[in-house]
């Protein structure tokens, strides 16, 4: 496989960089900017929502999240993250971002009896046995069948720039690039914020069948 990183995916693995690193950027602006963006994430949850609340975590890879909780008629709680570059850029496309947040919240909600946060990984044995049980096989599965006929390759592998991958690509494209990785703390942050890791992979994918002019 021709393992390259397309720009999208560095945009990805970078959610919050270049937001959190901004030297033109005071600690008042950004507090400002924080206070804002969750603002507007609850007045999104609410016009589809009753019963929203929300939170903010400083994650040090990746800086502040926002986590919203929504209960529904039965008092069930859901819960999603969302990264702060992301939500800027929904808020800022005019693209509808209510209908947009609400989605992962209709789909959260198929699952009876509610679905908060799962618990981190206490040590490194517990992140490992989440990526082998629950990471790898989700993103293996939702991959293959998002392109089934299609001959996918889908995988564990080590990239030099990102360290510990997962990556999903064609082997039927031979000319150019076939394939695309993300990092596994990437992969595995999207999960504990009760996000769909193989979404990220399988975008990147169908930016891959694009780009060789197959969509």
């Amino acid at each position: 496989m021709t393992n390259e990183i397309t720009n999208e995916n560095e945009e990805t693995l970078n959610e919050n960089e270049e937001i959190t690193n901004d030297p033109a950027m005071s600690e008042e602006d950004m507090n400002k900017l924080v206070m804002a963006v969750h603002h507007n994430g609850l007045v999104a949850l609410r016009v589809h929502f009753q019963d929203v609340e929300g939170q903010v975590l400083n994650m040090e890879a990746y800086g502040p999240v926002f986590v919203f909780h929504v209960k529904n008629e039965l008092d069930h709680v859901y819960s999603c993250g969302f990264f702060l570059r992301e939500l800027i850029a929904r808020f800022q496309s005019g693209k509808d971002p209510a209908a947009w947040m609400a989605s992962f919240f209709v789909d959260l909600m198929k699952i009876e009896g509610g679905k908060t946060l799962p618990k981190p990984p206490a040590n490194e044995d517990e992140a490992k046995a989440m990526i082998d049980n629950v990471l790898v096989p989700q993103c293996i599965k939702e991959i293959t069948e998002e392109f089934a006929p299609e001959d996918v390759h889908v995988g564990l592998a080590w990239n030099e720039k990102l360290g510990p991958v997962f990556e999903a690509g064609f082997p039927a494209i031979s000319d150019g690039n076939n394939v695309c990785a993300f990092p596994l703390h990437l992969l595995l942050t999207h999960l504990q914020l009760n996000r769909d890791p193989s979404e990220l992979l399988v975008q990147g994918m169908y930016n891959i069948r694009k780009e060789h002019g197959l969509e």
